[in-house]
């Protein structure tokens, strides 16, 4: 029943033909020698979009900008452009003139919320850089990674990003599982089920995360795990104490993710076997799965997955106010919809990656469509379709470049439920007394699994 396709990029506008996978190309030495010269050091183009309006990489910031007072890990984001005013706004009475630049799920949110959905453009910035390392990595990934296990694992990686020039849907995939990201992370966010009256249903999760394949200095035998997990509900009262941790490998088909739940009324802990796909992400009243979080997680093996091509979109970028501590949630988190006055879009370029559910698999989504943005590898937002073809829910993620660790941070989610009218907000942290706490390397393998989660618990 298992059927294994990849897609093939035919043009800016087509979209890709489904083909039977015969070979994963690595990069041709004509392809690596282009890095760092009319494509970035991961790939992306330099050029800027024949209007202007994208304008050319320019990579002058490397971590913090000379303007920007940084005080360290942990403080709320600082943004780089605070004067910066919109250039306009895209609403549902003008969304016409704008379409060919709008995702589906963007112009669904235009024809739910007519009165209220808006979206501020503002001028596109391509300022920040990876740091030498990164490209190195990239360079030596284009020319050894490849995919085995029918794309269900990778070799050769000495971290992320993986792919810098992707021939299927499923080397694209894995940019987006993963990119270069924060080595550790430590926050406590709060989560906003926002239900279609308006009501709120509030919940609290500290986490931990532990990203071995983005270690730095570190190289893979990509046999091993490339990740860590843990949560620990701190709300609603009725789940307090709850812990879920686990670990992801570079291989899903030789090493499945492994995950281990916390039960406090029982005050044990059970593996919890095949947690992800399309199970209920914990504390989210069943509005998001778990393999959407940060877009997508997890295995690719259920969908055959197609380069759609490239698009110029509108997308969130450099969301930096969104994560202001000046803004309250009350402000924040409207009926609806997120409140337009602090969400900040920009014109970028972006790979569409499309997934169709494989025969004799099963998923709630039975079509998936992904826009990763190009300069960075990272999933931007994705709509989502039921198994009938209808457009169900999106998501957009709110990125900022975190200067502490100079790569780019997944901050606040919205996802959206066409349907109900309801939404999640994921991982606030306006009111939170501190931030994210990246790359502090006070974090070990052994702070998570089974064993942790009882320390934990106990």
């Amino acid at each position: 029943m298992k059927k294994k396709f990849c897609g093939l990029v035919l043009s800016f506008a087509v979209v890709a033909q489904l083909l039977p996978v015969l070979a994963h190309a690595k990069g041709s030495a004509e392809e690596i020698a282009r890095l760092g010269k009319d494509l970035t050091c991961i790939g992306a183009e330099k050029a800027g979009s024949k209007d202007g309006v994208i304008p050319e990489y320019s990579g002058k910031w490397l971590g913090a900008p000379p303007h920007v007072l940084f005080k360290g890990t942990g403080k709320h984001p600082i943004d780089p452009y605070p004067d910066e005013k919109p250039l306009f706004v895209i609403t549902a009475a003008n969304m016409d003139q704008y379409a060919q630049r709008l995702s589906d799920g963007q112009k669904a949110l235009f024809r739910k919320f007519p009165q209220t959905f808006r979206m501020p453009v503002y001028p596109s910035h391509r300022d920040f850089r990876f740091p030498d390392s990164v490209c190195q990595t990239a360079k030596e990934n284009a020319a050894s990674a490849e995919l085995v296990n029918d794309g269900e694992g990778v070799m050769g990686v000495t971290g992320g990003p993986i792919f810098p020039f992707p021939k299927t849907g499923t080397e694209l995939l894995w940019n987006a599982i993963i990119p270069y990201r924060a080595f550790t992370e430590e926050l406590v966010s709060d989560n906003a089920y926002v239900l279609a009256d308006g009501a709120i249903n509030w919940g609290r999760v500290k986490s931990r995360n532990f990203g071995a394949a983005n270690e730095p200095g570190a190289r893979h035998k990509t046999e091993g795990q490339s990740s860590y997990y843990l949560n620990e509900t701190l709300l609603p009262e009725r789940d307090k104490g709850e812990i879920n941790t686990g670990m992801e490998f570079f291989n899903f088909a030789q090493n499945p993710r492994q995950s281990w739940r916390f039960d406090p009324g029982t005050r044990r802990v059970r593996q919890s076997p095949g947690y992800g796909y399309d199970m209920s992400f914990p504390g989210t009243g069943g509005s998001i799965t778990v393999d959407e979080v940060r877009i997508f997680n997890g295995s690719p093996e259920r969908y055959n997955w197609t380069i759609v091509g490239k698009k110029e979109i509108y997308i969130p970028y450099n969301a930096y106010r969104v994560h202001s501590p000046a803004i309250k949630y009350s402000e924040l988190v409207k009926p609806g919809h997120a409140n337009p006055d602090f969400m900040r879009y920009e014109l970028h370029r972006v790979w569409v990656l499309e997934g169709k559910l494989k025969e004799g698999f099963r998923h709630l989504y039975g079509r998936r469509v992904m826009f990763i943005d190009e300069d960075t590898l990272f999933p931007i937002m994705a709509d989502n379709y039921d198994a009938r073809g209808g457009l169900w829910r999106t998501s957009m993620l709110n990125h900022f470049y975190a200067y502490e660790m100079q790569t780019w941070q997944a901050g606040v989610g919205f996802y959206y439920d066409l349907n109900a009218g309801t939404y999640l907000a994921f991982n606030l942290v306006n009111e939170q007394p501190s931030a994210y706490r990246l790359n502090e390397n006070k974090i070990t393998p052994q702070m998570f699994g089974p064993e942790a989660a009882r320390r934990m618990g106990l």
